[in-house]
């Protein structure tokens, strides 16, 4: 694969592709050692060594992070006025990154930050059946009919209709409910239908892929390979795709 040395170094985040030129053009930028003033010059990521002001840029076609997502931040690639998961991701190379799904900005836990569109989409997909674990504390005790209620699939007041649904009880406040759907305020609605208020919730896992413990709250890291390797073949994607 060959790719513009602008658009090299503006897919790693070095700036727009209009910055990037006048760099190149002020010299630099160097290739394999040498400087060029060319920005449409053709590099091979895989065998090329790209230097921007002396220091080494090297390039990730895919990135997969996993996020300990925090309150208070909104599930978006962007805002002016509110902090957003990407604001929290240090160290990341690609400026395309993007999260897959969405925790509202109450919601805490695992979120998952790539720019693998395909791999989103199918982890996504409902014909995917793809389990999302959430903990959630309620606001009063739940009753005893809602795990039998949530195991047959129910229909929300205004009409939308849910997949089955596993509600494994912790204590009579609290438990694990997991889904494989992501609709508008999905958990909240469901407790809200059986008289219960959510006053905390935290995604646990989404597929094979679970939240690291050792993460604090609006820290990330890197998936593993084995990580993503489960992710695919979660959705029968092949580990190369």
């Amino acid at each position: 694969m060959l790719l513009r040395l602008d658009k090299y170094l503006a897919d790693m985040g070095m700036g727009t592709r209009s910055q990037i030129k006048e760099k190149i053009r002020k010299g630099k930028v160097a290739v394999n050692g040498e400087p060029t003033w060319a920005p449409e010059l053709k590099v091979d990521p895989s065998r090329d060594t790209v230097e921007l002001e002396g220091r080494p840029v090297g390039y990730a076609e895919l990135e997969y992070y996993m996020l300990n997502k925090p309150a208070g931040v909104i599930t978006a690639t962007e805002d002016k006025r509110q902090k957003t998961v990407l604001d929290l991701m240090e160290g990341r190379k690609r400026r395309d990154l993007f999260p897959v799904g969405r925790l509202d900005v109450d919601t805490e836990g695992l979120l998952l930050i790539t720019n693998d569109g395909e791999l989103a989409h199918q982890l996504l997909s409902p014909k995917k059946h793809v389990d999302k674990v959430y903990y959630v504390k309620l606001d009063r005790e739940i009753p005893r009919e809602a795990a039998d209620t949530f195991a047959a699939g129910m229909t929300l007041g205004d009409g939308t209709k849910l997949q089955p649904a596993l509600l494994c009880l912790e204590s009579t406040v609290s438990a694990r409910l997991t889904i494989r759907e992501g609709k508008f305020h999905q958990v909240k609605r469901m407790f809200q239908a059986v008289g219960c208020r959510v006053i905390y919730l935290k995604r646990l896992s989404m597929g094979p892929l679970a939240l690291d413990e050792t993460l604090a709250p609006g820290a990330c890291r890197p998936l593993t390979e084995e990580e993503i390797r489960q992710l695919k073949e979660s959705v029968s994607l092949k580990a190369g795709q």
